[in-house]
């Protein structure tokens, strides 16, 4: 017997083969024989290092957008950079460490902020956030790695 009915003769299925069959022996869409995924999808895409002048600038453009956008810059750069070289690895996760430790400090600042310390203390990490942002990205647009100060490694290597 035979999977499909005998066909009629104004069918639209005549000729048709069952689901999931290809005609004459053929592949399935995209599918290689043996196996084999199909040709440009080998495991995890592979990304291209960037060039020394590129991990420099975007390295210097994420501590300074740390300064204007908090914790976002960090955070984009090093998801979307992380790969693309050891330099702005250690940069945007340095960046990054940096910026999560001044938000728990900011937000401990607002908490304390009824009394008249949280007010000091908030001031402060503004502060310290321009001052340590802008030395890093002098060190990075010279080439330099840097670690910021006072800061808690919560994304490690």
């Amino acid at each position: 017997m035979t999977d499909m009915p005998p066909s009629q003769p104004n069918d639209p299925r005549a000729g048709q083969q069952p689901f999931g069959q290809q005609p004459n022996g053929q592949q399935p869409y995209n599918q290689q024989p043996n196996g084999q995924p199909p040709y440009g999808h080998q495991g995890q895409p592979s990304v291209p290092p960037m060039r020394p002048e590129d991990e420099k600038l975007w390295a210097t453009l994420i501590h300074l957008g740390g300064i204007l956008f908090w914790i976002v810059p960090a955070l984009v750069g090093y998801l979307v950079l992380k790969d693309r070289g050891p330099f702005i690895r250690e940069h945007t996760r340095a960046a990054l460490n940096f910026q999560i430790t001044m938000a728990i400090v900011l937000v401990a600042s607002g908490l304390l902020s009824v009394i008249i310390i949280g007010a000091i203390t908030g001031f402060a990490a503004g502060v310290v956030i321009v001052i340590f942002s802008i030395i890093a990205a002098v060190a990075a647009n010279r080439g330099q790695y840097y670690k910021y100060p006072l800061t808690f490694e919560f994304i490690k290597n």
